[in-house]
Parts: structure tokens; sequence; C-alpha cells
């Protein structure tokens, strides 16, 4: 049984530690901006064309798992703040597999998410100025934030800080304007009225699991404000803040979002999917150079996903390796930084660039599939962990209980139920099983791993 007293060290391997250089203006965006991710402006496109109007439904549900989640980790993070986040907490509550299985299964997802990111951002760029190359691009971006995450933590911290910033001033402009012309009061546009919404469930229950399970990935990366706590001034306060206010965020930036979206622009239009859900309703509205601006927040989006994701991959490997789950070399750290982490997780997420290049149709696409439900995995270490440590922190450290997850443990019992849930229908869909059993593969690989190493530490 693992130990109630298992705690993340704060010192790297070289009896360095981590700096505390974040502020907490720095979290408090990080956790606004971090719910406005690439998913949204770019991934949302394709579950409004399946789902239609029910779309909005579709995020509500998923927005409510989304908050099960993240409540159940803030209490943990608040609890014990770490640069591990979830992937500590699973050690502490599971035992050392659990957490080798979380966080490295984590950390090649985000570590493929910079090398899509990057792609995605560069296809942008390209666009604008035609016969530049992709890969140029793509290698511009990742020596950009590379250097940026070696230099030190309040580089992030800014960089995060005003990315955050232009996404949420963005969007809320967004949404005023849309809500304006919904009203028949924007100067120069008629009330779309309720006409595209007559038509709710288009493709019937089939469309709205499709939109389900796009909305379900749309909400990765909020975690990594649980990961950047650790590194603040003040982690406890900072992790209760974030999670405090996920409610009002999530309903009105996804959820408001869609709902405005589909009531001005049919959710049959091309141009949903061709040019992206927000740039299509900006168009819809006839503001001049409207649609072109949405394109440079969704650079943005793109460029803070990479920042935050280079980010996060390197402080969970930092953290493994700290407890003994990853090769030494990793754990090094320099100026408060763990730079070889850093160097290592942007090599692995440039290499998945040159793969989608080199061998998109069989290895690359198998990396995306095997990627495909990690955020699944890593939400069920979370409320098992959670449903463990609650009883244990009532227990032994009361006090520790500064956020609280509501109704426990009935609430806890039905977000794993609704994770359940999207596993079935993961299952059910042709595009998404295979993501299912690639995923289900690599999580099987590691906890086998895992379980050896802690087996073979145990006999020490």
């Amino acid at each position: 049984m693992p130990s109630s007293t298992t705690q993340e060290t704060p010192t790297g391997t070289d009896g360095v530690s981590l700096s505390h250089g974040l502020k907490q203006r720095h979290l408090s965006m990080i956790a606004l901006g971090g719910v406005i991710g690439a998913g949204l402006f770019v991934g949302s496109g394709a579950g409004i064309a399946a789902a239609g109007p029910s779309i909005v439904v579709a995020y509500a549900l998923s927005g409510l798992l989304v908050m099960l989640v993240m409540r159940m980790l803030g209490e943990m993070s608040a609890a014990y703040p770490s640069s591990g986040s979830f992937s500590a907490h699973a050690e502490r509550a599971i035992g050392p597999w659990a957490g080798f299985t979380a966080g490295w299964s984590f950390w090649v997802l985000l570590c493929t998410a910079v090398g899509l990111e990057g792609i995605g951002a560069a296809k942008i760029v390209s666009g604008w100025l035609p016969g530049t190359p992709e890969w140029a691009w793509v290698a511009l971006f990742m020596v950009v934030f590379c250097g940026t995450n070696l230099a030190a933590v309040k580089n992030f911290g800014e960089f995060e800080f005003w990315f955050a910033a232009l996404k949420v001033a963005a969007i809320t402009l967004f949404l005023v304007l849309g809500v304006l012309a919904i009203l028949g009061v924007l100067p120069g546009t008629d009330s779309p009225g309720t006409g595209n919404l007559t038509d709710f469930l288009p493709n019937g229950g089939e469309g709205l699991v499709i939109g389900l399970l796009a909305s379900v990935f749309a909400y990765g990366g909020l975690e990594t404000v649980t990961i950047a706590a650790a590194e603040s001034e003040n982690p406890v306060q900072g992790v209760a803040s974030a999670v405090r206010t996920a409610m009002w965020r999530i309903a009105l930036f996804y959820v408001g979002s869609m709902a405005v979206i589909v009531t001005l622009v049919p959710w049959d239009s091309e141009e949903v999917v061709e040019k992206g859900p927000y740039v299509a309703a900006l168009d819809e509205l006839g503001i001049p150079g409207a649609g072109q601006l949405m394109n440079v927040v969704v650079l943005v989006a793109l460029l803070s996903a990479m920042n935050a994701n280079i980010y996060g991959a390197s402080r969970i490997a930092y953290s493994l390796v700290e407890r003994g789950q990853g090769p030494k070399g990793l754990g090094r750290v320099s100026g408060g930084v763990p730079r070889t982490a850093v160097l290592a997780s942007c090599v692995f997420g440039f290499l998945c660039v040159l793969l989608s290049y080199w061998r998109p149709n069989d290895v690359f696409a198998w990396l995306l599939n095997m990627i495909g439900a990690v955020i699944l995995v890593v939400w069920i270490f979370i409320a098992v962990s959670q449903l463990r440590l609650r009883r244990r922190m009532e227990r032994e450290a009361p006090g520790k209980l500064v956020v609280r997850m509501w109704a426990f443990p009935w609430l806890t019992w039905l977000a794993l139920a609704g994770m359940a849930a999207v596993f079935v229908l993961m299952a059910r869909e042709p595009d998404t099983r295979v993501q299912l059993y690639s995923t289900g593969g690599m999580t099987l690989a590691l906890a086998a791993v895992g379980y050896a190493w802690q087996k073979a530490r145990a006999r020490r």
C-alpha cells in the first residue's frame, strides 16, 4: 500500500530547487486563458458540423464533467502542491505505478501536442506568406518557446499572461458582438432570430455523440494551472482561486460562444469547418477584417498552447524523475529551471513534426491514435486518487482541505460514470475506436513497466 506521506522532494537530482517565479497575476491569467485553448478555436468546427445546434448541449455536458474533474484536482493540489500534479497525487493515493503511468502518458500527450500546435500555427503563417516552408516556421516557434522556457519560469509566466489577456479580450469582444447581433442592435446587421436553431438535432443522437466526443477533448489543457501552481508565490491560494472560478469561465467561454455561433451561422455552412466557426460567425456579421483578425487570435491560441505544453511536459518529466521514475538526467535543475527536461520535451515535439512529413500515414497516424484518449485516462486517475486521498486527509490532515469536492463522494462517482460513458461512446464510433484501443495499449504497457519498476524498487 502506498504511504500516506509520499511527498515530492523540492529539489532536482543535482540538489538545486525549482524557482517560485510565478506571481499571482501570472497564475490567475494562466487559469483564465487556459480554458480558451486551441481546441476551442480550431476543433469545434467539426463538432458543430456533426451535432448542429445541439453542440451547445454537448459542450454543457462535457463542461460539467470537466468542472468536477477540476474540483477534484484542485482539492488535491491545494493540499499537496506539486509540479507533478495528478501524477504525484496518483502515486500518493494508489501507488508508484499509477504515478508513473499517468505522468509518462501525459508527457507523451503534451509533447505530441506541441508538434501539432506548431504545425497548425505554421499553416496560418505560411498562408499569409505563400511560398515559405511550414517546417521552417515550426522550427522557429520551437526555438523561441524552448528558449523562453529554458531562461526562467517568469518568462513562461509573462508570455502566458499576455497570450491569455489577448485571448480573453478577443473572445469577450466576440461574445459581446454576437449577443448584440442576435438582439438586433448591432449597427448594419439584422437579427437572425431562431431560424438557425430550428433543426436542433440534424443528425440525430449519433451527431450529438460525435459532438460530445469532440467537445470533451477540446477542454484539454486545464490541468496546467495546477502544475504551474507549485512554482508560484502562494500555491494553495493560486489553486483555490483558479478552481473556484472554473465554473463560470467554462460556461461563459465554451458554452456561451457555441450558443452564439450556432445562432448566427447555419450549422451546415461549409465555412464553419473550412474557416473555423469563429471566423465564419464574424464574416456573417460583415465586420471588415474581423475574420482575418480572428485568425491572428487562433495563431496566438496555438502559440500559447505550445508554450504551455512545453512548460507542462518539462515539469511533469522533472517531477517523475524526482520521484525516481525516469532518467536522472532529466531532473537536473539550473537557474531554477529543469533545462534538460525542457530540451527533451522540445526535441520529442519537433520529432513529431518531422514524422508528420516523413511518415504521415503510418508512424505519425499511430502516434496520434495512441494519445487520442490519454486525457480520459488521466481524469480517471484523478477521480480514483481523490476518492482515496479525501478519506485519508479527513483522518490525518483535515486542515489541508482548503478546497473541497462538492457532495463527496457522490459527484466523484458520478464523474467516473461519465468517463466510463465516454469510453463506451468512443468504442461505438469507428473513428474513435482505434484511438481508444491504441491509448489502452499504451496505458497497459506503461502500467506494466511502472508496476515492474515498483516491485523491483521494493526488493532493494
